[in-house]
């Protein structure tokens, strides 16, 4: 038995194959966990999509800004979604399409197994947010967007502002709520992100951090495993395991192994570059 967190796919079908092979992924005794950001860039997003899908009784999944966007897209009229990319429109327009997107909006901003020691986001935490803070606030997200309220969010989720507060409420709760768990990478001391900062430390601007090391972040009972950040490639420190190493960008797929007593990391090839 092996439970094995996994890094963006982005619509990168061969190599995750391949890294399914390498770790040896046996669905009747192993468990996968994967960062988010299923699809998208990679040119295979449908065939990823249907992969993650088959084996959805044997992994967990948090959604990434690109898993929302899709959810987003879908929502829109049939001549704005034929306007979208190539590689989404594989899914819009496939016959199994509402099979899969009912499942990808089931899925969680957070999974957390306090039992083995682990969480799984996508991009980050804010810096006043504990894991339990950070359950409560995922959840009241995922109840709007698997029930009667999806529309309204997935329309309004876009924008930077507002910074998170805890006093924020409706669509502005919601946005800021979503923006930490999907497109944090650097944010000031009190949690304002810099959504366009997106190198790798220390070519960000005076007074940003990452969002794992700001000064006076809350303690965290939990180790942590994200993605979403390929120009910080693979990253153990501060209790956060980053696995998004740019499969998609021509550089590799992650794995690592979560239960395991020794630091065990499986890499295969990401997509050739164009």
């Amino acid at each position: 038995m092996a439970i094995w967190a996994i890094g963006d796919l982005q619509g990168c079908y061969g190599p995750t194959r391949r890294l399914l092979d390498r770790i040896n992924f046996d669905p009747a005794v192993d468990t996968l966990w994967f960062c988010g950001d299923l699809v998208n860039r990679g040119g295979e997003s449908l065939e990823t999509l249907r992969l993650v899908y088959s084996l959805r009784d044997h992994c967990h999944v948090v959604l990434g800004n690109h898993d929302l966007s899709l959810l987003a897209i879908a929502e829109r009229d049939e001549a704005q979604q034929k306007r979208v990319n190539p590689d989404l429109r594989s899914i819009l327009f496939a016959p199994d399409r509402e099979e899969l997107l009912d499942w990808l909006r089931g899925r969680p901003l957070l999974h957390a197994d306090r039992e083995l020691g682990w969480m799984m986001v996508h991009a980050g935490l804010a810096p006043a947010w504990t894991t339990q803070t950070a359950q409560k606030h995922a959840q009241e997200v995922e109840r709007r967007l698997q029930g009667k309220g999806r529309r309204k969010l997935l329309r309004n989720m876009y924008g930077d502002r507002p910074a998170w507060s805890n006093g924020l409420r409706g669509v502005d709760r919601e946005r800021a709520i979503i923006n930490v768990f999907t497109r944090m990478r650097y944010c000031t001391p009190r949690g304002r992100i810099a959504f366009d900062e997106k190198g790798a430390p220390g070519t960000q601007a005076p007074g940003l951090y990452p969002w794992y090391s700001v000064p006076g972040r809350a303690e965290r009972d939990l180790k942590i495993a994200c993605g979403h950040w390929s120009t910080l490639g693979l990253f153990i420190g501060h209790g956060v395991h980053a696995l998004d190493t740019g499969a998609v960008w021509g550089g590799k797929l992650t794995a690592l192994q979560l239960d395991s007593e020794e630091l065990r990391v499986v890499q295969v090839p990401g997509r050739e570059a164009a």
